[in-house]
């Protein structure tokens, strides 16, 4: 165990005394305090502490001196003591006409796979061997181990007088390392003296009043220190790119949902979006039921009749699910799934406004919850984005040329539309847009047209159709900061350093 460094004030007593004395201290490792000499690393660290004390006051100067020595790797400690590669497969070998020639194969069994591999190039390359027939013998007498005798000069004194070409050649060879070593050379400086003052901070009333300040060393004012940085707020890059997609939905004459109510009926989550009951999306394992309260309140009752009979009896040109409506399943609360609960809830309103239905672009970004297991692309709660078209009369070609717009403006621009199948929308469709960094096709959303088992219950005219697309939030986040661990990006896995450093961003611009 090391023994720990001497205390600051027995180094500072030391450095004074010893500048009053001599004036000068050429190498700080020359100063020892009770018999021990300060030149180790750790020493050394403690002296600069005592002397930038010191020079503060200006008391000292002192200047950093840096230099290098060498030491042996355990290769080199091995030539050291056993002679180098080359010597060795030499010694191994007999002179010429005074023996059977050693072959490669005799040579490993004799020095070693390594020594014979590397001294044998060497030793060839210092003409110090020969081939001769189907083995080696020595060229010449008693060759001189330069090798060696370099590494016992540096062993010895830490470097090597041929200067800086024999210790590269032999840090090539990965025989020494080099050993940096900081220390410094100390002068007075203009408030020299032997004994620290204690340097008042504040000129006081007090020491005006009673004419203490003229006996009083100040400490100096720094002003052009910058001050300890203030910790301020930053936008997490999730509401960096919300307010991205916020301004494109604008762009395109959106109006913003309001999505406040993360509790929601299962009857809004489920039974209005023409979910049947039955579904296995509705179970404990892909949804958060709440306990307490138990159950929701009802919607409006005729409302709810026209739900209920679309689900067990049909209507509106469909023979619905043909399976029994359970008022109780239809009031649990839940942990809304996905945002197009509140999607729906808007539509009824729309439909039941006053004056009438009236054309619509809605959008809503804010969290969903699903009962899955966290992983490195899953977490049980995320953000779902979210927009809705109803008007008269639109096609499944205005829900793709919307698409293509608004997946334009966030630096999409190759898709691909897949049908898929969704239990409220028909038809419906998955969108892929091609990923330059990955080199191939990937889901970015959901899509479809709102069936009339769910619109027409609501009370919205016959002709008109609801549009509808979503995606996550998280996905395209993750793609422009490049995220691969969606739990870096939000819980206590999250580098708040970095939510602070990372700039805001502009989709356009191709983030695909």
């Amino acid at each position: 165990m090391t023994a720990a460094s001497p205390s600051p004030e027995s180094i500072q007593s030391l450095i004074l005394q010893t500048l009053s004395s001599s004036g000068f201290i050429p190498d700080s490792r020359q100063l020892a305090v009770d018999g021990r000499v300060l030149n180790s690393a750790e020493d050394q660290g403690a002296v600069r502490g005592v002397l930038d004390s010191l020079q503060s006051r200006e008391m000292i100067e002192y200047k950093q001196i840096t230099t290098t020595s060498f030491t042996l790797t355990d290769e080199g400690r091995t030539i050291n003591e056993n002679g180098s590669h080359e010597i060795r497969v030499w010694k191994a070998l007999p002179v010429k006409g005074q023996g059977e020639p050693v072959t490669v194969q005799e040579l490993q069994k004799l020095v070693g796979p390594d020594v014979a591999k590397v001294g044998q190039s060497r030793a060839f390359k210092n003409k110090w061997i020969a081939k001769d027939g189907n083995g080696f013998v020595r060229a010449v007498e008693a060759p001189s181990d330069e090798t060696a005798d370099q590494l016992r000069e540096i062993n010895e004194k830490g470097d090597h007088p041929g200067g800086e070409g024999v210790t590269k050649e032999l840090q090539k060879r990965k025989l020494i390392q080099p050993k940096k070593h900081i220390h410094y050379s100390i002068t007075k400086g203009s408030n020299f003296s032997t004994e620290v003052k204690q340097l008042e901070t504040d000129l006081t009333v007090e020491m005006l009043q009673s004419g203490a300040w003229k006996d009083s060393s100040f400490k100096q004012y720094n002003f052009a220190a910058t001050g300890q940085p203030t910790d301020g707020g930053a936008l997490h890059p999730l509401l960096k790119v919300r307010e991205e997609f916020r301004n494109i939905f604008f762009d395109m004459g959106f109006t913003e949902m309001p999505t406040n109510r993360f509790v929601e009926s299962a009857f809004w989550n489920f039974d209005a979006m023409f979910v049947p009951q039955q579904h296995p999306a509705r179970e404990m394992q892909d949804t958060f039921y709440v306990k307490d309260p138990v159950k929701s309140l009802r919607p409006d009752e005729e409302y709810y009749q026209r739900v209920r009979k679309v689900h067990e009896e049909g209507g509106f040109g469909s023979i619905g699910y043909r399976a029994p409506f359970s008022k109780e399943e239809g009031e649990k609360l839940l942990l809304r799934t996905h945002t197009t609960a509140v999607s729906t809830a808007m539509l009824y309103e729309l439909a039941n406004q006053k004056g009438g239905f009236k054309p619509a672009k809605m959008y809503s970004i804010d969290r969903v919850f699903r009962n899955e297991t966290a992983d490195a692309t899953h977490l049980a709660e995320f953000h779902q984005v979210e927009g809705v078209v109803a008007d008269y009369n639109i096609t499944l070609g205005n829900l793709i040329a919307f698409m293509q717009e608004f997946f334009a403006k966030t630096g999409n621009h190759k898709l691909r539309f897949k049908p898929a199948y969704n239990p409220y929308t028909e038809p419906s469709m998955e969108v892929f847009s091609w990923h330059e960094g990955l080199g191939k096709w990937i889901e970015i959303a959901n899509s479809g047209i709102f069936r009339p088992e769910m619109l027409e219950p609501m009370g919205l005219p016959k002709g008109v159709r609801v549009l509808g697309w979503g995606m996550s939030l998280e996905r395209p986040t993750m793609i422009k900061y490049k995220i691969s661990d969606i739990r870096t990006l939000v819980g206590h896995k999250t580098d708040l350093d970095q939510v602070k450093k990372r700039a805001a961003v502009r989709l356009e611009k191709g983030d695909d």
